[in-house]
């Protein structure tokens, strides 16, 4: 019997990339989503579309309404950021981070990995293409981990919890290679911050510029379908 893994999957490049990579190595795969008040909520019907191609061993949808925090571009009004400068993204934490968000779902996952017997829990972090979060850094991660094993019943009793980040150190364009060597269908997933209702992406805001430029720099065509203004 394989061991157990819980991936947090949002139905994008990097959280669908670092599912395939648990299947690889394999884990049998529980996969969580949230329904957060996010105004991309449509990146859940992504989510579930991979969980099934992957024929994962269960795939739980929580909703966790972090509107009433607010403090976001993605569940509040701010304005989303669009056209910015690729190369100077990380620069800044931007309005698209949502507070404590990777803090919330990792313990989400924790406690649903703890009722499963799981001690591996899988994030798609990234602290190379991606848009300054203070919650994709090694760090972070790091210290998330450290606390799993002083705050649950499993980590007392020995069963260590490990937060596995597989592509922490990876570009966009090494993500996206690793996925299509372990036959990720990029077409089923979803990288837009502001897309139409129908799930057409924007191909302005910052996760679709990041998906464009990987894309390019790999050669392969971007099976996305942006919304033309």
């Amino acid at each position: 019997m394989n061991d157990k893994a819980v991936v947090l999957l949002s139905g994008g490049i990097d959280s669908t990339t670092t599912l395939a990579i648990a299947i690889d190595q394999r884990f049998d795969v529980f996969a969580i989503s949230f329904c957060y008040g996010q105004r991309h909520k449509v990146e859940l019907e992504a989510a579930k579309r991979i969980a099934a191609s992957f024929n994962v061993k269960s795939h739980l949808m929580l909703d966790v309404d972090l509107t009433a925090i607010g403090g976001s571009a993605l569940t509040g009004n701010l304005e989303l950021p669009k056209d910015r400068d690729v190369e100077k993204m990380s620069a800044e934490i931007p309005v698209t981070y949502v507070p404590g968000r990777n803090i919330i779902f990792l313990s989400l996952a924790l406690a649903w990995a703890e009722v499963l017997g799981a001690c591996d829990i899988f994030i798609g972090a990234n602290a190379v293409d991606f848009s300054g979060y203070p919650d994709c850094r090694p760090e972070f991660l790091a210290a998330f981990e450290e606390m799993a094993n002083l705050g649950t019943k499993a980590g007392i009793e020995g069963k260590k919890m490990s937060i596995h980040a597989p592509l922490i150190k990876l570009t966009k364009a090494q993500i996206i290679q690793k996925g299509l060597e372990l036959g990720v269908d990029y077409s089923l997933t979803l990288s837009c911050y502001d897309p139409t209702d129908n799930g057409r992406a924007c191909g302005k805001c910052d996760s679709c510029l990041l998906r464009k430029k990987g894309f390019q720099e790999t050669g392969i065509p971007d099976p996305t379908v942006y919304h033309k203004k």
